[in-house]
């Protein structure tokens, strides 16, 4: 179901997410202080407004009660930051995502009511670090605070059976979300299809189970 989201800040971040959000087929409305960048931009989502995110008036004039999602990407203003989730959740906008830049901020926004934290420095570096211990795992994304998906390459001696027989939801409490080939589009999953070194499984597994998975090698 489309949804009305409202991105406010246009740094990379905020800037790459509006962007996908409206190729994605959602209504984006975004904010920023620099007319350039607002109207680089202006053709590339559903509205585009200049506006002081620190100032409570032009802020308010956005409309944010309107809006399914808010996401405010200044992690680098605290104070617009603090100002737009204020306003935000004050409108009653069902769900509202902060991106911060720091552990203090990370507290701050979350006293203040946002539903979600994205902070990219942390969630990359462990993102990268999970791909980096593993020769199997190929990318790995958090979902919340327990699960996580991983794109995990088939063990050597998985090659040839199928997932009946290899049963790993009761051997590492991982299911099998999809599959497909190195290259490829993901697919739905055939629990009788034998598995080939070029497959790669999409897998949702908890966090805590994440060093077994580890120690398939």
């Amino acid at each position: 179901m489309k949804k009305s989201i409202g991105v406010l800040g246009l740094g990379k971040y905020g800037a790459s997410l509006a962007e996908t959000l409206y190729d994605l087929g959602q209504d984006v409305l975004i904010a920023d202080h620099d007319e350039k960048t607002v109207r680089d931009m202006a053709s590339k989502v559903t509205s585009a407004v200049c506006a002081d995110l620190e100032n409570e008036d032009e802020i308010l004039a956005l409309g944010l009660q309107n809006l399914d999602v808010v996401i405010t990407c200044m992690s680098s203003n605290i104070a617009a930051s603090i100002m737009c989730v204020t306003i935000a959740k004050e409108k009653g906008v069902p769900v509202v995502i902060a991106k911060a830049s720091s552990p203090r901020m990370i507290n701050l926004l979350t006293r203040l009511g946002a539903d979600k934290i994205i902070f990219p420095e942390k969630e990359g570096g462990i993102r990268s670090a999970m791909i980096l211990a593993s020769q199997f795992i190929q990318d790995y994304f958090e979902l919340d605070e327990n699960l996580c998906m991983i794109e995990l390459q088939p063990k050597k001696n998985w090659i040839g059976k199928n997932l009946i027989e290899l049963d790993l939801r009761r051997k590492y409490n991982m299911n099998v979300a999809a599959i497909k080939n190195k290259g490829g589009y993901w697919g739905y999953v055939n629990p009788s299809q034998k598995l080939k070194e070029e497959n790669l499984l999409m897998i949702i597994v908890e966090k805590n189970d994440i060093k077994r998975i580890q120690r398939l090698e």
